[in-house]
């Protein structure tokens, strides 16, 4: 199975996912932080959204 990359949306939106450029900003957006902030957020509690979202206060 290809990627399509028509679509901007994780396929698993349970994963944060910070290797991925386009991830990264989607994410960012999401939480309304910076880049540095999601990746610090990952690096602190793993990859899972929820975990992320808590850590991040939103």
């Amino acid at each position: 199975m290809s990627d399509d990359l028509s679509k901007r949306r994780p396929q698993d939106a349970t994963k944060v996912n910070v290797n991925e450029t386009w991830e990264l900003e989607y994410w960012s957006k999401k939480f309304g932080v910076t880049k540095e902030k999601l990746k610090e957020a990952v690096k602190a509690v793993g990859t899972s959204a929820a975990a992320v979202q808590k850590y991040l206060g939103k």
